[in-house]
């Protein structure tokens, strides 16, 4: 089991070259999902994360978007390559939204003030949790994906797009599908200075 468990965990990788197609059903597909937002733990167990799975022209509507919305802000000379870039995460096969629901968040602050401070803070753990628990559920079933973040300059057309509830925040997008070229290659830092044991 532990095996299985850090086999899993070596196996989530950062991968780019995806495809339109997946190694699993769309029925799969939300029950990772589903599982992933019923077991991840929360602070409180507050259960503040959200998730919008994009399949089909709602994902290719996404990325599309998110080139023009990026066109006017990004200098002309380099934006061959975020236009690039943006293709190959319309290239998968779909794209999970993540957020955290901040009227949840706020009903925390205002039920444990002593703690007040901390609940953002939290609900940012909580949604990295849910994010790692998704990524390598995909991995597990053969897919690959990576995490983007452009938000909040989506953050207007995927709430307009969407029709989620203003108090969901976006977190993360992970655009993913079955890969078309391996992760690339990862370098380890030594543990020594990194971890500290102390009996």
């Amino acid at each position: 089991m532990a095996r299985d468990f850090f086999e899993a965990v070596k196996s989530r990788r950062t991968v780019y070259g995806i495809g339109k197609a997946s190694t699993v059903s769309d029925g799969r597909l939300e029950e990772i999902i589903g599982e992933a937002l019923k077991h991840g733990p929360s602070p409180f167990n507050s259960q503040s994360g959200r998730i919008v799975l994009l399949l089909g022209k709602r994902h290719d509507e996404l990325w599309d978007a998110t080139k023009e919305i990026l066109r006017p802000l990004v200098p002309a000379e380099a934006f061959a390559q975020t236009e690039q870039k943006l293709a190959a995460f319309k290239a998968g096969y779909g794209t999970v939204l993540f957020f955290e629901d901040q009227k949840v968040v706020q009903g925390l602050q205002e039920n444990f003030a002593l703690y007040k401070e901390k609940f953002p803070v939290w609900s940012g753990n909580a949604t990295g949790i849910l994010q790692f628990i998704v990524w390598t559920g995909l991995t597990a079933e053969g897919l690959g994906a990576s995490l983007q973040h452009y938000d909040p300059l989506v953050d207007r057309w995927v709430h307009e797009r969407t029709g989620v509830p203003e108090s969901w925040k976006l977190t993360a997008e992970m655009p993913f599908g079955k890969p078309t070229a391996p992760a690339g290659p990862k370098e380890f830092q030594p543990l020594d200075g990194r971890f500290k044991v102390l009996r």
